[in-house]
């Protein structure tokens, strides 16, 4: 035997060879998004609802969900369904989309990103689709608190265009940008919460545990992350809702803080979490599995070995 041939390392069998990173289209996580947001948006509708009740509405997720069904019936648990789509086509459109972006180039540098640099990922990620989407989610609040308000109360938004529209010619453009701050800054926690989570958690679960990549795995690491990011998100999401549905100019973050505080206490910071979390949970849930369905077909559809 040669010095060449005793020198050539053998292989281990205990590892397989990296594939390379796929780029998967830009709007997938948008699209996986939105039909999630289909699946969850009653939940949704109950959380903002919770979060700026006021008088007599009740205090509980149960008497909410009953008292809607009361006075609007079935299509009341839907109410501001256009704004939340428009949200997920702009938010998750542009959080999804960067992140993974990001993701792929690391990878495709020949790094392997761990959670550290997932999260920072995430993070920039999260704040940029905060912003893309911050008029989106003004409208979106707004229409699923207005059945709440009294009638002389109420913006009575058509739908998510005329909201829009109507935003603009009756406070300015300015008014899209209402919250962006707690807005932005809790998408950044939020991607960071359930992105970075997810694919770590995926990562653990393929590597320590005998599943494959398979629904099980999906559905337990997407668990796993809703759960993370309801928790992490709690206080900014009150701060955020609260700031929007206010109809006052100047309500700004700290004098919000200061006023939740001196009325609620400490507690205001978990406000609404078992609602938020049952909502999250699912959506979390139901987005990556509709996520990884989408790269499944654009894998078969391109001919991709699904072992990658």
């Amino acid at each position: 035997m040669s010095s060449a041939q005793e020198s050539a390392p053998k292989p281990s069998g205990k590892k397989k060879a990296a594939s390379p990173a796929i780029r998967y289209p830009f709007w997938f996580g948008g699209s996986a998004s939105s039909m999630a947001a289909c699946v969850t948006h009653p939940l949704d509708l109950v959380k903002v609802r919770l979060q700026t009740r006021q008088g007599n509405a009740p205090k509980n997720m149960s008497g909410t969900f009953v008292h809607i069904l009361k006075n609007d019936g079935v299509i009341g648990l839907y109410s501001g369904i256009s704004a939340s789509l428009m949200r997920q086509l702009t938010y998750s459109t542009v959080r999804f989309g960067v992140y993974e972006e990001l993701k792929t180039r690391y990878e495709r540098s020949g790094r392997s990103a761990g959670f550290p640099a997932l999260t920072a990922m995430a993070v920039s990620s999260g704040f940029l689709g905060g912003i893309a989407g911050n008029f989106a989610d003004v409208l979106n609040v707004r229409m699923q608190h207005d059945a709440a308000l009294p009638a002389a109360e109420r913006r009575n938004y058509k739908h998510a265009v005329d909201g829009m529209v109507r935003m603009a010619r009756d406070e300015g453009l300015s008014s899209y940008f209402r919250g962006w701050l707690p807005n932005a800054s809790r998408a950044a926690v939020m991607t960071a919460g359930q992105l970075a989570t997810y694919d770590t958690f995926k990562r653990l679960l393929l590597e320590y545990t005998p599943l494959g990549d398979t629904l099980t795995t999906h559905f337990s690491a997407s668990f796993l992350a809703g759960l993370a990011a309801a928790t992490a998100t709690s206080p900014i999401d009150v701060i955020k809702t609260r700031v929007m549905s206010s109809s006052q100019q100047q309500q700004g973050i700290a004098q919000s803080i200061r006023e939740i505080y001196r009325a609620e206490g400490m507690g205001w910071m978990f406000k609404g979490w078992v609602p938020s979390f049952l909502r999250l949970g699912p959506h979390t849930i139901c987005t990556f599995i509709f996520l990884e369905a989408h790269r499944k077909l654009y894998k078969k559809a391109k001919g991709i070995d699904d072992g990658q």
